[in-house]
């Protein structure tokens, strides 16, 4: 490697950039010869620190900026280097030897670039970097991957009205990087603030995208080798805990938006920067996803079941409920329940809906003393009270163990004018496992 710096110190910024990379193409080719998964040692990372990123390897010498014509070119040899490259394994390794985070001063322009660079495959259409990007996504932790979330909302969804539409597009050239999109921009935008409310147009295109083809969300889980035990600190296998939590919240977020501030004893307009409170359309919007979730879930089952994960694996882990619960529980009593009861109501109803068909697919795995202990401190409520209290007894789940929920393909105690009874329906299915329709039929009404 010594060799290869030596060389490189003699080009210019853009020319040592691109043999760089010519460089360790070579290399690692060679090394997937011998290795199906070579280590990246630390010498092709400092190469690609000095020379793409511009840190220097002498301490305390002063660092070298690219101007933003240079940097374009060099987001445009990248993009080609990548689309060029046939071999997936080589790709990848590349693109992990550039963009994995090092703990080290070159983090930040490593994201900048990252950034950039995945937001111009978008915009060009570079399918190789966007199925790159999307494996960055699921092996780095959650810190980076919503920083990479956030440049490319603020590209899409804020600077520039209407190009939301060529980050819509994508979902075609490379649903596996929309899903993982989606897990992160759920896990940037959690409604905790003002300010984390999802803006508008990226509603819309998540909705859009998810209510078109609703397993969109399991294709991280459907195509990876998974373990029971996952990671901590990495994002999700699914959205469905961000989503859900989107769902659920947004009638609480907005009427929090909404409500006015006090000033030196004096109430005052709050201004908000989007307009303020659920409007018609992202009340829509919101039940739509609510839908497309719930459907999703009703699947899980036997995906879970092929896998040989079913009571195994949890897709939406009770610990992550245990905070949205929490939250929900403050944001009630902040809004006041005299001035917010409707918002509270369709809240609580959508988590009933979701805990209820979670935990009857397996995707939740809880005890219903669980369930009753986490939801003690929320306000009243009728759909919640009944899941609480749990299904119809039916056989347990061999794979379960006793006190958990059994899988049921009956609707929910209390959906109906009568409760369900397996004979009062004897040809109702098992849960489909062919490719979804939008217009399927579904047992689970949308709260309105």
């Amino acid at each position: 490697m010594s060799d290869i710096r030596h060389s490189l110190l003699r080009r210019d910024a853009l020319s040592a950039a691109k043999e760089v990379l010519y460089h360790l193409d070579i290399y690692f080719s060679s090394q997937l010869q011998s290795a199906p998964l070579p280590i990246v040692d630390k010498g092709p990372v400092e190469l690609l620190e000095e020379f793409v990123f511009q840190v220097p390897k002498e301490r305390g010498a002063q660092p070298k900026r690219l101007n933003s014509l240079q940097e374009l070119q060099l987001l445009e040899i990248m993009c080609n280097y990548f689309q060029e490259q046939t071999k997936d394994s080589v790709r990848q390794i590349i693109f992990s030897s550039l963009f994995s985070p090092q703990g080290n001063k070159a983090d930040d322009s490593r994201m900048s670039l990252l950034g950039k660079l995945v937001s111009m495959a978008v915009a060009v259409c570079r399918i190789p970097v966007l199925e790159c990007a999307a494996s960055w996504l699921q092996r780095t932790p959650v810190v980076y991957c919503v920083r990479l979330a956030r440049a490319l909302v603020d590209d899409y969804c804020c600077l520039v009205p209407g190009s939301v539409q060529t980050l819509k597009q994508i979902l075609s050239a490379s649903p596996r990087f929309c899903c993982q999109f989606i897990t992160s921009v759920t896990a940037l935008y959690d409604l905790s603030s003002d300010d984390l409310i999802p803006p508008l147009d990226l509603l819309e295109m998540i909705v859009s995208w998810i209510f078109e083809d609703p397993r969109l969300i399991l294709i991280t889980f459907l195509n990876t080798p998974i373990a029971a035990n996952l990671p901590i600190g990495f994002l999700e296998l699914t959205p469905l805990t961000g989503l859900i939590r989107w769902c659920v919240k947004a009638p609480l977020a907005y009427k929090r938006k909404k409500k006015p501030s006090l000033s030196n004893g004096h109430v005052t307009p709050k201004v908000p920067k989007d307009s303020g409170g659920m409007d018609r359309d992202s009340h829509l919007l919101y039940s739509k996803l609510h839908l497309s979730v719930l459907q999703v879930l009703m699947v899980v089952q036997v995906h879970l079941t092929e896998k040989n994960l079913y009571g195994r694996l949890g897709l939406i882990l009770f610990d992550h409920m245990v905070p949205l619960v929490e939250e929900i529980n403050r944001l009630a009593d902040e809004l006041n329940p005299l001035n917010a009861s409707q918002e509270i109501e369709l809240s609580l109803d959508r988590l009933a809906q979701a805990l209820q068909v979670a935990m009857a697919s397996g995707a939740l795995l809880c005890t219903r003393d669980d369930l009753r202990t986490l939801c003690s401190r929320l306000p009243h409520n009728n759909l919640l009270q009944l899941v609480i209290s749990g299904p119809v007894q039916q056989a347990p789940h061999a794979a379960l163990p006793p006190g958990f929920y059994p899988h049921i393909h009956t609707p929910p105690l209390g959906y109906g004018a009568v409760p369900a009874h397996p004979a009062a329906h004897p040809a109702l299915p098992t849960h489909p496992g062919h490719t979804f329709i939008s217009g399927m039929t579904f047992p689970f009404r949308p709260i309105r």
